[in-house]
């Protein structure tokens, strides 16, 4: 049996990621890790998963997903389905932060794709398009 507890947070911007299980600890069963949204930050762009489902549960305050165009704003206590292939973004369009747990099935979605994501991102000038391209497909997503 595992114990979830947070082994780091990786800092994107003002965006938190606290890995709680790791597929390595379920057998590629699952992922699950929490997301800190401070209100009106920077998000991921639309993107899509390749290789994997998304199932989110919020903790605290409101964010809104954007999936295949349609607005979901999800709260404490609700959840949302994001299947493989479908476009997606969020943003906490809130005055609080928001908090939510995200599970990848299968657990295939490291803590690694984040840091490779932070390192990019903290390299100095504007992102270069074509690496985080790279980075996003060989971690089983792709900007959409």
């Amino acid at each position: 049996m595992k114990i979830a507890i947070a082994k780091e947070v990786i800092v994107l911007g003002q965006i938190e990621i606290r890995y709680l299980l790791e597929g390595s600890d379920t057998k590629g069963a699952l992922a699950l890790f929490e997301v800190v949204v401070p209100p009106n930050v920077r998000v991921p762009a639309p993107h899509r998963h390749v290789t994997y489902d998304e199932t989110i549960y919020g903790l605290a305050g409101i964010c809104t997903f954007v999936v295949e165009g349609h607005e979901f704003p999800m709260g404490a206590g609700e959840s949302i389905f994001i299947p493989r292939g479908a476009a997606h973004e969020f943003q906490n369009r809130g005055t609080e932060t928001a908090r939510f747990l995200a599970t990848v099935t299968p657990g295939v979605l490291s803590p690694d794709y984040f840091r490779e994501i932070r390192a990019l991102m903290s390299a100095g000038g504007p992102p270069d398009l074509k690496r985080l391209s790279e980075i996003m497909l060989r971690h089983g997503l792709e900007a959409v």
